[in-house]
């Protein structure tokens, strides 16, 4: 866990769709809550050792809970399936206090693309926009309606009119039409996508082939990405403060043969998502095999992530 870290009672838990469960976390009597902005995320203890990245889904004004939504993922490393079996109403829980890797910027229109459960963060995002009183329009997909969350909440809200569902089991007409939103949009229009990992790529590839800059185009992604292993290698990092040097094995990550020799490096997800052990590169080149940079911080090859990056050069000298 972060070393800011609050203990808030699940004060309900509701079944939203399919698969999908709500826990609303309220602070013990004489605590607060701090802020959050839209985009946000906390990291949830659900049992010792066991630490997961949640984006909040409420209202970011709202000082008195936090809202988080999880779906049941058997492909999951076991955080999703212990949330729905585990945690309880009253039960005493510990979070972090709030991250925003995902935030909003000022734009004169914004695009909002949820897939399934990427809907949290977007639909806060949706919340703040129609607060601010900014055009922006939201697209809303999953695989049938009986599996996506908040609709009711959606469709009760000020800003229904400007969302679109759509439905893998649905009719062709409500299907979402990604070449023709993106065309009809201006050239300074933002967008941001949450969702499955194949769901971002489609909308980003999609822009990015009509040529919508890096700097308009926003995600986030909830698991790290798959990649192929089989031609890692063994290399070595140097911690700048000591000149000491580790051997990292192909079979091993940066992070484990660390704390295999004794030097400990804070992690959360262990995916590349949540960037908690971010780690300073004073040289060599990185291979960053992370869904946290940009690719502008990526190409920069002055940080990376030690939980799933590896090395391109046979030596990193990290700020360590």
């Amino acid at each position: 866990m972060e070393s800011t870290h609050l203990k808030v009672r699940i004060a309900r838990r509701v079944v939203e769709a399919t698969d999908i469960v709500s826990l609303e976390l309220a602070p013990l009597e004489g605590h607060s809550l701090p802020p959050f902005s839209a985009g946000s995320h906390i990291d949830v203890e659900i049992r010792p050792g066991l630490v997961r990245q949640y984006s909040l889904c409420n209202d970011p004004t709202e000082s008195h809970r936090y809202l988080i939504a999880v779906l049941r993922d058997p492909a999951s490393r076991g955080g999703s399936i212990a949330v729905h079996d585990v945690l309880a109403e009253g039960q005493i829980i510990q979070i972090s206090a709030p991250r925003n890797h995902f935030p909003l910027v000022q734009a004169k229109r914004s695009l909002l693309f949820a897939g399934g459960i990427g809907v949290t963060p977007i639909l806060c995002m949706a919340e703040r926009l129609a607060q601010m009183g900014a055009d922006f329009e939201m697209h809303y997909c999953a695989r049938s309606s009986d599996r996506a969350a908040f609709i009711e909440r959606v469709q009760q809200s000020g800003f229904a009119d400007r969302v679109h569902f759509h439905f893998d089991d649905g009719d062709a007409s409500q299907k979402l039409n990604l070449a023709a939103v993106l065309d009809a949009a201006s050239a300074d229009a933002h967008l941001y996508v949450c969702g499955p990992g194949g769901f971002i790529d489609f909308v980003t590839q999609g822009a990015r082939s009509r040529n919508w800059g890096s700097d308009r185009i926003h995600y986030e992604y909830f698991a790290g990405q798959k990649v192929d292993a089989s031609a890692d290698d063994e290399f070595e990092v140097k911690l700048a403060s000591s000149g000491k040097i580790v051997k990292v094995p192909a079979s091993k990550t940066v992070v484990t043969a660390l704390r295999e020799a004794g030097v400990n490096v804070e992690v959360s997800c262990e995916q590349g998502v949540c960037g908690t052990c971010l780690t300073r590169v004073l040289d060599g080149e990185p291979d960053h095999r992370d869904n946290y940079f940009t690719d502008e911080e990526k190409a920069a090859n002055d940080q990376f992530l030690p939980c799933c990056s590896r090395a391109k050069s046979r030596l990193l000298v990290l700020d360590l």
